[in-house]
């Protein structure tokens, strides 16, 4: 019965810790959308599009084509 609580504690710690740099993450990255937009006129799309690209332009330069 005791180990089942220690096991229990150890992942209930292990799982808050990843919530929290999970949640803390978001914030972090919502915060830097919403600077770029307020500032620049930068949107999430705009964002999503050059990523888009970069991958793409990635995948032609190990294909070689």
């Amino acid at each position: 019965m005791i180990i089942t609580l220690i096991i229990a504690w150890i992942v209930f710690i292990i799982l808050w810790k990843l919530l929290k740099a999970t949640v803390s993450t978001a914030l972090t990255l919502a915060a830097i959308l919403v600077l770029l937009n307020i500032s620049f006129g930068i949107t999430p799309q705009h964002i999503l599009h050059y990523v888009t690209q970069f991958a793409q332009n990635l995948s032609q330069l190990s294909t070689g084509k």
